[in-house]
């Protein structure tokens, strides 16, 4: 009789916590790890590595789960002040000319890659091409979907990043 109470009264206990309760209890305390890392100077030009595609490899270093979900962020401005504008990628460039292009990336358990899609990318300034900076940060899949993941400074504070490893 007594392991029937003590079972009932812990189902009951399980029972009066919502999902997200459990979730937000276990990311106030930083339970989930969010592997992060910046990559500078990423310069985009077509490499015989990738068929001729505008593609950049980057080794992760360290280990990824199969569930495990990368975010890429592109330091897209940097203001007078010195405020820096970080934008999740992919986004999309529209030139007056008609011509697009957008910085794009995948990833896998061992990397992640950035590349260019466009209809014109090999007369594009290098403005656009050369010294790229990116943001990298894996996150636990039970988390995608329940948090706005486009802002970068939201995804820092959730999961208490406070510096990037720079490569």
């Amino acid at each position: 009789m007594k392991r029937i109470l003590i079972f009932i009264f812990a189902m009951s206990i399980f029972n009066s916590c919502t999902t997200e309760e459990i979730v937000e209890v276990r990311e106030s305390n930083f339970l989930f790890e969010a592997p992060a890392f910046e990559i500078e100077n990423v310069s985009f030009n077509p490499s015989a590595n990738f068929d001729n595609d505008y593609r950049v490899r980057e080794f992760y270093g360290f280990e990824v789960l199969p569930t495990d979900v990368t975010l890429v962020y592109i330091l897209w401005e940097t203001l007078d002040n010195g405020t820096e504008i970080w934008r999740q990628v992919p986004q999309t460039v529209i030139f007056n000319d008609g011509n697009d292009l957008v910085y794009n990336f995948d990833f896998t358990q061992t990397y992640v890659d950035f590349f260019l899609e466009g209809s014109d990318l090999d007369n594009l300034d290098p403005i656009w091409t050369q010294n790229q900076t990116y943001r990298v940060v894996i996150i636990p899949s039970n988390n995608v979907g329940r948090v706005d993941f486009s802002s970068l400074e939201n995804v820092m504070e959730l999961y208490g990043i406070t510096e990037f490893e720079k490569r």
